[in-house]
């Protein structure tokens, strides 16, 4: 039997400003598994990195086999999304998010408890897995059940705001339980959390699919999965290892190719992955290009800071967690707010602004310097720049979902998620190198923060172009 996937709200309170619902009990219930489940994931991304050199000397890993760590949850999470996105479609999102929860607690726990490289390796591969199933049926299950306008607009304004709070607050939180308890209390974290969400789920979460059940486009699932691969392959070996490698070139040419094989196939198959009448959607197009952008370069951004404050100002890990404690601070503000702005001036708008503020508030770091000083600025400036980021991350999931159709959302939210990841993962690789490989390191962070800058910049003003509201015929 079919189940309602919408939520029915009641009439706004008087004197919202937004004139946005009240969330039932039951929202609120459904709303807190699927931001904990999000949380959960953008908390795995960073946990660990404090950690790997104490993960290394304890299992037995060299320095180069250390980036493994990162690529081996990378590579899965990121090529296999928009597959999952629309197996969930097609299958039920219910049922695969369920099942990507199982398998990342039980991918954590194996994690926790490796005993050599290969089972570790294995975790966080499984781990990946796992993500791929939760974020994309997570954000689709959040998108139907909460309708479009002020409702959706308040639940992805919280859900954007934890996924921003989970990458800082792994930062802070892998420095102090490596310290405090070891590198596997920080993948213990992640079972813990996942055993948490796990029982609460079934109960809670509407089943929700579309309602014809076309054939599973195969060869559009293989080839834009091993193109994603190839290319998330390729790039976090180069981040280490530099372009130059025989494995890098050719796994990048292999996932060029297999991605343009990928266009080729949808542009002929009669029920495709992506459809790319979406894709010519301005809101879906450009809606993507700023959200690839502003994960990129943010991530970028926050991986030289950290490279500055501990090399150039010796500062501790902890006391660089604390740096970042401060963004993830007014993160939580920005999200609060986000909602209020994008429901005053729209999500196209707020993505323009939002990315604006961050191109010229990370320019600004370009003052950064030797002296102690700079630790003020290094904390003001990427702290307000984080406020227009996650400004920028919820505007631009609402800007490439608005619209759609619910039997849609799956594809348009694996757009969503796919950028997300594939953002995270090619800025370090792309620009951060620039930093690592510098005669000085001070020069490096300077050039890589620059370029960031105006990258940014540029997106803005391309965005502002693209996305113009076209005027109705009088």
């Amino acid at each position: 039997m079919a189940i309602d996937t919408t939520t029915t709200q009641p009439a706004a309170p008087v004197g919202d400003p937004l004139g946005a619902p009240r969330l039932s009990t039951r929202d609120k219930l459904v709303l807190f598994v699927l931001c904990a489940a999000q949380f959960m994931v953008a908390l795995d991304f960073s946990v660990l990195n404090v950690a790997l050199p104490v993960l290394g000397a304890d299992l037995g890993m060299s320095p180069s086999a250390l980036q493994w760590a990162v690529t081996a949850f990378a590579l899965p999470s990121g090529g296999f999304l928009l597959l999952f996105g629309r197996v969930g479609d097609l299958f039920g999102r219910r049922r695969l998010f369920l099942a990507g929860l199982a398998l990342f607690g039980t991918a954590s726990l194996l994690a926790t408890l490796a005993w050599d490289p290969a089972s570790f390796l294995a975790g966080r591969a499984l781990q990946g897995l796992g993500a791929a199933a939760i974020v994309p049926t997570g954000m689709s299950l959040l998108t139907t059940t909460f309708p479009e306008g002020p409702a959706r607009d308040r639940a992805l304004g919280i859900s954007g705001t934890l996924l921003s709070l989970g990458f800082t607050v792994g930062m802070v939180a892998g420095g102090v339980l490596t310290d405090v308890l070891g590198w596997r209390s920080t993948m213990g974290l992640l079972t813990v959390f996942a055993l948490i969400v796990l029982p609460l789920a079934p109960g809670l979460l509407p089943e929700s699919r579309t309602p014809q059940r076309p054939r599973l486009d195969v060869p559009g699932a293989v080839t834009v999965t091993g193109g994603l691969l190839a290319v998330i392959y390729a790039l976090s070996t180069a981040a280490d290892h530099g372009f130059a490698r025989a494995d890098v070139l050719v796994a990048l040419t292999v996932g060029v190719l297999l991605l343009a094989a990928f266009v080729l196939v949808e542009s002929r198959s009669a029920a495709p992955l992506v459809s790319l009448p979406m894709l010519r959607r301005r809101t879906v197009a450009w809606g993507n290009v700023g959200g690839l952008v502003t994960f990129s370069m943010m991530s970028t951004v926050i991986f030289v800071l950290t490279l500055y404050l501990q090399e150039v100002l010796r500062l501790s890990a902890f006391q660089t967690g604390l740096v970042f404690g401060v963004q993830g601070v007014l993160s939580a503000v920005a999200g609060t707010l986000a909602p209020r702005v994008i429901g005053r001036f729209g999500a196209r708008r707020t993505l323009v602004a939002s990315l604006t503020g961050q191109g010229v508030l990370v320019a600004a770091l370009l003052g950064l310097g030797a002296g102690g000083w700079s630790v003020w600025l290094a904390t003001g400036a990427v702290a307000l720049a984080s406020m227009c980021h996650l400004g920028a991350i919820i505007s631009y999931g609402l800007t490439v979902t608005s619209g759609v159709p619910d039997e849609e959302q799956g594809l348009a939210t694996g757009l969503v998620t796919s950028t997300q990841q594939v953002g995270i993962t090619v800025g370090i690789p792309l620009l951060g190198v620039l930093a690592t490989t510098a005669d000085d390191l001070l020069t490096g962070v300077r050039t890589v923060i620059a370029l960031d800058a105006g990258i940014v910049l540029t997106a803005a003003a391309l965005l502002a172009l693209g996305l113009r509201t076209r005027r109705a015929a009088a």
